[in-house]
């Protein structure tokens, strides 16, 4: 089997280092392998709105953002059909058919469900359409036939729940759906990249996050105030590296070349910090240091953002021709949803020939 890859993101804000670590760096690096077929990237509006229905000028005027920063890490539409998922009408009906596959108490059950409800305070006043919402995703994949989805650790739940749909589809119906795999990013730090604040998420809404576009002044006020050991007060205290998100972000995004660079005292990550757990190193330092690392990562991704920022017609036509694209193909899967359930009663020639008016 050929492969084909589906990933995207809520455009309910611009993308941020979380994001970055979590997915569009493999997804770039995926897209420069070439080991596939087709590889599609959603701007999941749809989705966004379950949550932000009283406010969709919020998703609205976050599509192009979402786009900039697509085409600002190395996005290649190219090579990557970048499509908006309210443009593609097909996905819509294929949600409602697999709602008949799935019971409300298995929803219920949904680790990633339950940890978002819970993250916006629903509580017992949850829209429909966010409780649903696995459904969607599982259309969102079926419908392009992915055997590939790169996600992050909290969307392990979501895979689950679509490879329960095409398993009981197929049974049911006929072989139509294609049972995906979830790719997880290669450094098991960057599963879940803790906010600036300690928080175990880097989240818009928590406003602990650092965006792609950020530029530099704001990016070192967000690194300079990051949570550390509070107990390391002087620079002789020994310090504690679990749960200090400094140390937490130099995992996800030092390299060795980093410190010949930017620390050359030391040789790798491993030497600065034992020399912080012994004490002699300050939280100054070592916040300076990530600063320097992150701006040359950003730096570039800057750079070319302001670039696609002055030619917003040509990102416009290429979220257009990609939303096309997208719907084509998405047509062509649940036509055979439609045939494998029988109800394509237009084109079946056993129901016309049976039912059909004869003069």
């Amino acid at each position: 089997m050929e492969n084909i890859i589906l990933t995207g993101d809520r455009p309910t804000g611009k993308l941020h280092l979380g994001h970055y670590v979590g997915s569009l760096k493999e997804r770039v690096k995926m897209q420069n392998d070439a080991n596939y077929k087709d590889m599609y990237l959603m701007i999941a509006d749809s989705q966004a709105l379950t949550d932000n229905f009283s406010n969709p000028n919020k998703v609205r005027d976050n599509i192009i953002e979402v786009a900039l920063d697509y085409l600002s890490v190395g996005i290649d539409p190219n090579k990557v059909t970048i499509f908006i998922q309210s443009q593609v009408s097909a996905l819509t009906e294929l949600t409602f058919y697999y709602m008949n596959l799935v019971t409300v108490s298995r929803l219920k059950r949904n680790p990633t469900v339950k940890s978002e409800i819970n993250l916006r305070g629903f509580n017992n006043s949850i829209p429909a359409g966010f409780f649903t919402y696995p459904i969607s995703q599982a259309a969102d994949i079926t419908a392009f036939k992915a055997n590939i989805v790169p996600v992050g650790e909290d969307q392990l739940p979501m895979i689950e729940q679509t490879k329960e749909i095409v398993h009981t589809f197929n049974n049911i119906y006929d072989e139509v759906l294609v049972m995906p795999h979830a790719v997880l990013p290669s450094n098991k730090v960057c599963f879940r990249l803790p906010g600036t604040d300690g928080k175990n998420k880097m989240s818009k809404s928590l406003g602990n996050c650092i965006y792609l576009s950020d530029d530099s002044d704001t990016l070192k006020k967000k690194v300079m105030s990051m949570y550390t050991d509070p107990n390391h007060i002087r620079v002789d205290d020994p310090g504690k590296i679990e749960g200090n998100v400094v140390f937490t972000y130099l995992d996800a995004f030092c390299e060795d070349e980093h410190f010949e660079k930017f620390m050359p005292e030391y040789k790798n990550l491993e030497q600065l910090k034992a020399h912080y757990q012994k004490g002699g190193v300050g939280d100054i330092k070592i916040k300076k240091f990530l600063y320097n690392i992150l701006d040359s990562i950003l730096e570039p991704i800057r750079i070319k953002r302001h670039e696609y920022e002055g030619k917003i017609g040509y990102v416009y036509e290429i979220l257009k021709k990609g939303s096309k694209k997208a719907s084509d193909t998405a047509n062509e899967t649940l036509n055979e949803v439609k045939n494998a359930m029988r109800i394509n009663y237009f084109i079946d020639k056993d129901f016309i020939n049976k039912y059909s008016y004869k003069e």
